[in-house]
């Protein structure tokens, strides 16, 4: 027997096997046990955790975008619509390369450097899961292209939405604004999720003033996605709510008339109906065409937009602030004869110029030669200044400010659109804050003429003429006329809203400046009958005015010949028609356009033609 069978222990083998064999079953026992529990953990302790985990990845949440609203005229002319459009989207978390895609997506079709821009600051403020518009409105052979090559591309679609349009083009481009891209200022003032799934949002004008309404509510879709993030079937859908329609004030033709009057001139009209308020139409020219701010205008269209002289984007209606020259006379000969400082029959000698008591300064009246002997009926008729600087030296600035007030002068009309400015009703206290300086009586003098700090916006001037021709009921002006409720499927209507009244002391009064007014148009010697007045087959009420763009020295003689444009006068005139019963007023500007009887004068008379003779 050799020494290893000798050292052999069967028995302490043996008990060494089961040992082992026991502590790897005790081991495996405790390893199946925490497999068992953590399984136990996972289908049951966390099962609705883990299970939301797995629907997340196989579940995806889609915002549905409300169709905007749409914007019609008065008499149901489309304004404002929406039409499909093709759109390159990506949904950032289903990229892997998102670089190396976009590179290769340019291969098939033109990306711009600013939809670049414009995709990565969207990429900041969306979450990964939200599908990103890279490209908008494509065309059909781009659409072609990329359907053919779209499975290349993870995460990449071409979806069909709906763009806004403007049927009309540049057509009333200043009362409707228009949409735009929405951007991070944007984001400001709305919420995300209200959002969610939007790519636009009113910039200007309605679009803008009235962006809740017209804009909706946005849905919500449920869909299940494979591993590679398409789409499989729908689970569930809340849908959207579309935005509710407007329906404006403005007489689309009107509109038209009224902008092609203009004649390739600069300035502003409008035109109110007087016993409600409803704008009929509001023109700035020059105009531009709103489709090109819809899904992003190009660095070069927008500078010669910016930087044209005529300022096109500029809406001169709303935020143009002119002199309004000698269309207040017929305010401030009211307010003469209401305080009793002036009677209709008194007359001043008007030699040319007036002065001041002891001063040397001459204040030229627009005829060299005079007027001679000036009543308030004749000099309203004929324009008279001396008469208006006399006037208004015996009335002070004071009582002046105070009254002009209350026909709108000097404060916003709160018309429904965005960027509407004060104006200028200068004062002492108003001079006193904006320059730190006393009241001189000189300056009395040129504000009774409508000169000096004075200003008005287009708007506010055709709104005080409504007033006016009301005998002092000044309604706010409103561009809107109903909003269609498409889910209530009803229409609420815009309250006509009095927004300040002026008492006459005697009816008679205003019945003098109103019949001084119509010989204005209709008087042999007034100064809008030869551009206007002779064949008009119905009565109206006007004033025409000139504004100086720049001071004259008193020795000097303005010759407009000689004058460089931007420099010339401003043309302005303001009427109310039918006189006797009006339905329309209407206050024309014309940049640089001269003289008011020649130039604004029958622009005015072409609108109210068109509103009175074709409607009737």
């Amino acid at each position: 027997m050799s020494k290893r069978e000798q050292l052999k222990d069967d028995y302490l083998e043996n008990r060494l096997i089961r040992r082992r064999l026991v502590l790897a079953a005790v081991f495996t026992v405790l390893l199946l046990s925490l497999v068992v529990g953590r399984l136990y953990v996972l289908q049951v302790v966390e099962h609705e955790h883990f299970s939301t985990l797995s629907d997340s990845n196989r579940v995806r949440i889609k915002a549905l975008p409300p169709t905007r609203g749409l914007i019609f005229d008065r008499h149901g002319v489309v304004m404002a619509d929406n039409l499909p459009a093709y759109r390159l989207e990506i949904v950032r978390e289903q990229v892997n390369d998102l670089d190396a895609t976009l590179l290769q997506l340019r291969q098939y079709v033109d990306v711009s450097e600013q939809d670049l821009k414009r995709f990565k600051q969207s990429l900041r403020r969306r979450r990964p899961f939200e599908s990103i518009p890279l490209r908008l409105n494509l065309d059909d052979e781009e659409v072609a292209r990329l359907a053919v090559n779209l499975h290349q591309f993870e995460g990449v679609e071409i979806n069909a939405r709906l763009t806004r349009n403007y049927p009309n083009g540049e057509h009333a481009v200043h009362a409707l604004g228009y949409v735009g891209r929405i951007d991070e200022r944007d984001l400001g003032r709305v919420s995300e999720v209200d959002y969610a799934g939007t790519t636009h949002i009113g910039k200007l004008g309605l679009e803008r003033f009235y962006e809740k309404q017209l804009h909706g509510e946005v849905g919500i879709q449920q869909v299940e996605v494979n591993a590679k993030g398409r789409t499989l079937r729908v689970l569930s859908e809340t849908p959207p709510l579309q935005g509710n329609n407007l329906h404006l004030t403005i007489d689309s033709r009107l509109q038209k008339v009224a902008e092609e009057a203009f004649a390739g001139q600069t300035g502003a009209a409008v035109a109110i109906d007087p016993n409600n308020g409803e704008i009929l139409a509001l023109v700035s020219m020059p105009i531009f065409d709103p489709n090109l701010f819809v899904n992003g205008i190009s660095f070069a269209n927008y500078h010669a937009l910016r930087d044209s002289h005529r300022r096109p984007l500029f809406n001169r209606a709303l935020s143009g602030q002119y002199p309004p020259g000698s269309t207040t006379k017929p305010f401030y000969g009211l307010l003469g004869l209401e305080s009793a400082v002036s009677r209709n029959e008194q007359r001043i000698f008007c030699i040319g110029y007036y002065k001041l008591p002891n001063e040397e300064r001459r204040y030229r009246d627009w005829k060299k030669q005079g007027h001679g002997h000036m009543d308030l009926n004749g000099a309203i008729t004929q324009s008279c200044d001396v008469y208006f600087y006399d006037l208004a030296y015996r009335l002070g600035i004071d009582r002046m400010a105070e009254f002009m007030a209350k026909f709108g002068f000097g404060v916003k009309t709160g018309v429904d659109s965005t960027g509407e400015r004060n104006g200028i009703m200068p004062s002492r206290e108003w001079k006193r804050g904006h320059d730190g300086m006393p009241w001189f009586p000189g300056e009395t003098l040129i504000t009774g003429i409508g000169q000096g700090a004075m200003l008005v916006t287009p708007l506010q001037l055709a709104n005080s003429t409504a007033a006016f021709s009301r005998k002092g009921v000044r309604y706010q002006p409103h561009l809107v006329q109903s909003i269609e409720m498409i889910t209530e499927k009803s229409r609420i209507d815009t309250e006509s809203q009095v927004v300040g009244r002026y008492p006459l002391q005697r009816e008679k009064n205003w019945q003098h400046v109103h019949d001084a007014m119509v010989n204005v148009v209709h008087g042999l010697r007034g100064t809008a009958h030869y551009s206007i007045g002779r064949d008009i087959e119905y009565k109206v009420a006007g004033k025409t005015g000139t504004a100086q763009v720049f001071e004259i020295a008193q020795d000097a003689e303005y010759e407009e010949e000689n004058v460089i444009e931007k420099l010339r006068d401003h043309a302005l005139f303001i009427s109310y028609a039918p006189a006797d019963d009006p339905r329309i007023a209407v206050a024309v500007i014309v940049e640089n356009g001269g003289h008011g009887s020649s130039v604004a004068a029958p622009i005015a008379r072409q609108i109210m033609d068109a509103y009175l003779l074709e409607e009737s």
